[in-house]
């Protein structure tokens, strides 16, 4: 993790929105601010710490399904075992942001001191939109990193050719276009097996969150981890809602995966999920840029 001084992040941390940014500069300001409350982490519990970055309204994913707002986040993280510890810290791997420079995701590796070491390394993926305190969390959820799990490094940043006024009249119609683009997903995956879909609905830069060695980084590595799915998928999912900037080129899809039959026994009849989505531009179609 790059230093940097405290007094500067505090000040992003206090300010408003700016009237007009760059999406490099609004990318700056959001890996800045994700410094420095893994910074400020350092002095609180764990969960705290980890709660910190969330907004009021936020949704942790927990294997209790997901937690909304800011305190229920924190009670739940305090709650469970794996977040005893001094402190948590974090780091990213690879940001990005939404041309009207609102919204922005961010992954990377979560890690907690002075805890239980078999869930001390972890991954995470994060959603921010940009609030008129600062950046935070909209979505987050966090995966165990197995023993010997290689560290990734930095990817490029997924940045708009260019920046666009924030033009809220057009939110609506980019959330159902998202909406719309999960359900297809899920359609095609019923005809041509889920490792396809996902080859067919992802951007060649995607990162696939949830692979068993690690971040599987471009289409090729996400397409390893389905290698052994054949046949039409055995699963549907939809989204029952998104978070979409008004550029609508960034948003986030949150839902449910269901078995096409009754549900094996001992598992859930649903798994929520989220994912991120990314386009180049409001006219061409939605693929996935990290799930």
């Amino acid at each position: 993790m790059r230093l940097i001084s405290l007094i500067a992040p505090m000040a992003i941390l206090a300010a408003p929105a700016a009237a007009a940014q760059t999406p490099h500069a609004a990318l700056d300001e959001l890996l800045a601010t994700e410094r420095s409350l893994s910074d400020a982490a350092a002095k609180m519990s764990p969960a705290d710490g980890i709660a910190s970055v969330l907004a009021d309204d936020a949704l942790l994913f927990t294997r209790q399904g997901p937690v909304r707002g800011r305190q229920a986040a924190a009670a739940s993280l305090a709650a469970n075992p794996a977040n005893k510890g001094t402190r948590a810290s974090w780091r990213s791997i690879r940001g990005g942001v939404s041309a009207d420079g609102r919204h922005g995701f961010t992954l990377g590796y979560l890690d907690v001191a002075g805890g239980d070491a078999a869930a001390a390394h972890r991954r995470y993926l994060a959603y921010w939109v940009r609030k008129p305190e600062g950046w935070r969390v909209a979505t987050l959820k966090q995966l165990l990193r197995p023993k010997g799990e290689i560290d990734q490094p930095d990817q490029p940043a997924a940045i708009p050719a260019r920046g666009v006024a924030v033009d809220d009249s057009k939110t609506a119609v980019h959330k159902a276009s998202l909406i719309a683009a999960e359900k297809a997903f899920s359609d095609r995956a019923q005809v041509v097996g889920i490792g396809q879909a996902f080859q067919e609905n992802g951007r060649e830069d995607a990162i696939h969150v949830a692979g068993p060695k690690g971040f599987a980084i471009g289409l090729k590595a996400i397409g390893a981890n389905f290698r052994n799915e054949s046949g039409p998928a055995k699963i549907n999912w939809s989204a029952d809602e998104a978070i979409v900037a008004s550029s609508g080129d960034l948003g986030v899809t949150i839902g449910n995966i269901r078995p096409n039959g009754p549900p094996s026994a001992g598992q859930p009849p649903a798994t929520p999920f989220f994912t991120i989505w990314r386009r180049d531009a409001p006219d061409q179609p939605w693929r996935y840029i990290a799930e």
